[in-house]
């Protein structure tokens, strides 16, 4: 694999969730504790941010040209040319010490996306799936922080993290979108760091992002590591394939939590990375009829 590089040294206090689009050619991601959506062209260096209207978890590609984002108890569609902001959905009201956290779609345009106990204290927290429903549907609870929603290239499995508890879950999925056949796929040690965001490649591996571990791994189907690339700065959040082959690595960090003598060591920290790839990732899927029964 080709050396690590800071494709863009924004210092993201909590850079998360990035995806590549392929019609622009760009990596898109957020800054959660700074409120900020950003967008990324790595041929040109052009960037462009948007403030959101409160902390903003993920940002995802919808087919009629939005997005969906995350915000603290909502799913909300963001439109970029206006820069206008539509609450769809509003979820876990009785626990508003939560917000939205990382998020997915399948294949069939279904947004998945999971929520945290601000606080890192109680299991208040969960999964959830939107597709065609009027509403958002809870399929998972259980979790102090949910992380790195993600699927196998088939569809039939399903991934989630219980970051807290560093493991990483694998479920079956039925074609109504049903989970079931919860196995703790990989237990980790508080060593490794905190597993964070996962992205699933072409072959099925899972590249998993660690905060305070200093890099991202990937996985076999099975649960072996199969290789690590380290990075220049402790927390490390999600990774992104894009490039004409998707065969780049984009990947999130953050500043978050990280004091002045940790900084000093570490001046790149929340800045955009980016390295090469044997295997390439998958295409990002696009929402497609999310709430179209409200």
């Amino acid at each position: 694999m080709a050396s690590v590089e800071c494709v863009w040294p924004l210092q993201a206090d909590l850079g998360e969730g990035p995806f590549w689009s392929a019609a622009e050619k760009s990596v898109w991601f957020v800054d959660i504790v700074e409120r900020r959506i950003h967008r990324f062209e790595p041929d040109t260096g052009r960037h462009q941010s948007w403030t959101a209207p409160a902390k903003v978890s993920f940002v995802l590609p919808e087919a009629r040209g939005s997005f969906l984002v995350g915000l603290p108890g909502a799913v909300a569609r963001f439109h970029a040319g206006t820069g206008a902001f539509e609450i769809l959905a509003r979820v876990e009201g009785d626990y508003p010490q939560n917000r939205l956290n990382d998020a997915g779609i399948d294949r069939r345009g279904r947004l998945w996306f999971g929520s945290m106990d601000e606080d890192s204290r109680r299991k208040s927290a969960a999964i959830y799936r939107w597709g065609a429903e009027p509403a958002p549907v809870l399929v998972d609870a259980g979790y102090c922080i949910s992380n790195g929603p993600a699927f196998s290239p088939d569809g039939r499995a399903f991934y989630a993290t219980d970051t807290l508890d560093y493991v990483l879950y694998r479920f079956a999925v039925g074609e109504d979108g049903a989970l079931g056949h919860k196995t703790p796929l990989i237990r980790f040690k508080p060593e490794d760091g905190f597993p964070d965001g996962t992205t699933v490649d072409a072959e099925g591996c899972l590249w998993v992002a660690f905060w305070g571990g200093w890099c991202v791994r990937r996985f076999s189907p099975d649960g072996r590591q199969v290789a690590e690339v380290k990075l220049p700065c402790a927390h490390v959040t999600k990774l992104a394939f894009g490039g004409d082959a998707l065969r780049t690595a984009y990947v999130t960090t953050a500043r978050h939590g990280l004091g002045p003598q940790d900084l000093a060591g570490q001046p790149l920290a929340g800045g955009l990375f980016a390295f090469a790839v044997d295997v390439p990732g998958l295409p990002q899927p696009m929402a497609d009829g999310v709430g179209a029964e409200q």
